[in-house]
């Protein structure tokens, strides 16, 4: 038991490190250009939460837990209607699978971690943050100050999600929906969308879901999320996979050419 004792202090001591590193401040800076319309969001969600019925522990545990607007807001209307609890869970599933894609990507700079580190970076990581993280450091190799950078990130875009979507949650009835900030959210969405158009597999993923959402509307339970995420991931796969055929030619067509 005594050789279990100094695992706090160590713990808190690594955490003092990653905290004064400049990094860190770095990371931090360099989220809150978005933190106006992730807090946006946030206020949004939490006001959703109560306006479909959850009550008040409820709302604030799902929001503690879960820490995904997407999946919230899309598993909110099926709550509120009674569907059946498969439903529920395969919605949000199925909102959130782009979240395995980027732990795949995550995996090249912090496998080395202990689990218990790396189930906490999977927690605290968003897709902004993913962006920000990939545009500074394009190269899958891990570096020292990679990890104060994340955490620096991921700090600030947590704050500016929980604390205006615990604010949501508690001012929900002084807050009327005609404010229009469910807008502002969809903008924040927006930015982060268009920051991850880089090629064109995700290009044509993206135009895909977007074509099958509005194609499915009329489908009940918002099934139509469902339809749209599984045509954007298929047609995604599609598009790399011929995108990188197409690289391959040149290169084959040149060797073959060869005397």
């Amino acid at each position: 038991m005594s050789g279990a004792r100094p695992a706090p202090s160590a713990l808190l001591q690594r955490a003092r490190t990653i905290v004064r590193d400049p990094f860190f401040r770095t990371g931090s800076r360099e989220m809150m250009g978005t933190g106006l319309g992730i807090a946006a969001w946030g206020l949004v969600t939490g006001v959703a939460m109560i306006k479909s019925g959850l009550s008040l522990p409820l709302a604030l545990f799902m929001g503690l837990t879960v820490y995904a607007g997407s999946a919230q807001l899309a598993v909110l209307p099926l709550m509120t209607v009674g569907a059946p609890l498969w439903v529920v869970w395969f919605t949000a599933l199925c909102v959130n699978l782009r979240f395995v894609i980027l732990s795949s990507m995550w995996r090249s700079y912090f496998a080395h971690l202990s689990l218990r580190h790396r189930l906490a970076i999977g927690y605290f990581s968003g897709d902004v943050i993913f962006v920000n993280f990939m545009g500074r450091y394009p190269e899958a190799r891990p570096q020292a100050e990679q990890l104060p950078y994340f955490w620096g990130a991921a700090l600030t875009n947590w704050l500016a999600w929980q604390i205006p979507s615990t604010l949501g949650i508690f001012l929900a009835d002084r807050i009327p929906l005609s404010w229009g900030l469910g807008f502002a959210g969809v903008l924040a969405l927006m930015g982060v969308l268009l920051s991850m158009l880089n090629d064109r597999a995700t290009w044509v993923a993206s135009v895909v879901a977007c074509t099958a959402a509005v194609a499915a509307f009329a489908l009940p339970l918002k099934l139509n999320i469902l339809v749209a995420i599984a045509a954007a991931v298929a047609a995604g796969l599609v598009a790399e996979r011929l995108q990188k055929q197409a690289q391959q030619l040149p290169g084959k067509a040149g060797k073959e050419a060869r005397p």
